[in-house]
């Protein structure tokens, strides 16, 4: 996780950044600073990068770089404004002893790209940021099957706005934010997934982490929360509104390092 010390909406690249609205810099990382007590009042392990400043989207720190197996496959932006980001995130996972494979094309980490140890299968998104030739370069890192997911809504523009894993087998996901192939697939794959509707995914429902029993999830999505007991899950709820506002809410801040 990367504390939001110089957090601010300084320009727009998501649907959700507003550069008129004002933002509570102090609020901001008061929140993030439940998010990280309540990973740790839950039995999980904190390990914090450094803020840069220049660098307001830092914050979301699963975009650096998506990790399997010990590797962490490295980001490539899209958009100018976070590219910098990458070379943060690059010096952080070599200096703290994992394998790291330079990207060849645009992919933005964790927003496109997740795992599910049950299955080994990686899921990953395409259509606004990542390139789909990513896709392939993660397979060949990884060695594990990938199967791609086209994204149509540009409000969910990451594939963790619109999709997360419940456990190491089952996922929930917004239907409508994928392509009807995609969602086909998707039904195919998880009959029995949680899904989400209009509302749980604009209240950021869909970006949560789940250690396959309790589910940090975005206060604001009340009835996705709801959907989550009904499951058998335990919802954790955090109010991350400030950071909403730069299009992320719990997924977006955290980066799962998975050995």
């Amino acid at each position: 996780m990367c504390r939001p010390a110089y957090y601010a909406v300084e320009y727009a690249i998501n649907p959700w950044m507003d550069t008129t609205a004002p933002v509570d810099a102090a609020l901001a990382c008061a929140q993030w600073e439940e998010l990280a007590d309540i990973y740790t009042g839950l039995g999980h392990e904190v390990l914090r990068l450094e803020p840069e400043p220049g660098l307001p989207d830092m914050v979301y720190a699963a975009n650096g770089a998506f990790v399997v197996d010990g590797i962490a496959y490295g980001a490539s932006f899209r958009h100018p404004e976070r590219r910098p980001e990458a070379d943060a995130h690059e010096k952080w996972y070599r200096t703290s002893g994992w394998a790291f494979a330079e990207p060849e094309h645009i992919n933005e980490g964790e927003g496109d790209f997740t795992y599910l140890p049950g299955r080994g299968l990686i899921l990953a998104g395409w259509g606004f940021r990542t390139d789909a030739r990513a896709h392939a370069e993660a397979a060949d890192v990884f060695g594990r099957q990938v199967v791609s997911l086209r994204l149509v809504d540009p409000r969910y523009y990451h594939l963790d706005t619109a999709l997360a894993p419940l456990d190491d087998d089952n996922i929930a996901y917004f239907p409508e934010a994928f392509a009807p192939g995609s969602r086909l697939l998707l039904e195919r794959l998880f009959p029995d997934a949680v899904i989400a509707d209009a509302e749980d995914a604009a209240g950021f429902g869909l970006n949560f982490v789940s250690d396959g029993r309790n589910v940090v999830v975005n206060a604001e999505a009340e009835g996705m929360a709801r959907k989550l007991r009904d499951a058998g899950y335990e919802p954790v709820p955090v109010d991350l509104s400030e950071l909403k506002k730069g299009g992320g809410s719990v997924k977006c801040c955290t980066a799962e390092l998975r050995r």
